[in-house]
């Protein structure tokens, strides 16, 4: 799959999470756990979702658009993003 991101916000992300939204092509995909946001208008279909990277979890926003996966933000999942990730196991 394609993966896409603004290098504005890539260099955002890395100084706020320590980590390149490039490195979301990284996830394991069969790991992944997403549902739609819809805390905000985003005028567009986003997802929120939890995944593993070299078996750490992250959670990371995406949507898709012009036929790829557009990854808004990736960081590590905090405490209870963990918990209950390993609730749903």
């Amino acid at each position: 799959m394609d993966i896409a991101f603004d290098p504005d916000k890539d260099a955002i992300n890395r100084a706020k999470h320590g980590i390149s939204l490039a490195e979301a092509a990284r996830i394991d995909w069969d790991s992944l756990r997403y549902e739609i946001d819809e805390r905000h208008d985003y005028r567009e279909t986003r997802y929120r979702g939890y995944g593993l990277i070299d078996g750490r979890l992250y959670a990371v926003v995406f949507t898709f658009r012009d036929g790829a996966m557009r990854v808004i933000n990736l960081r590590k999942a905090n405490n209870r993003e963990q918990r209950t990730y390993a609730g749903h196991d």
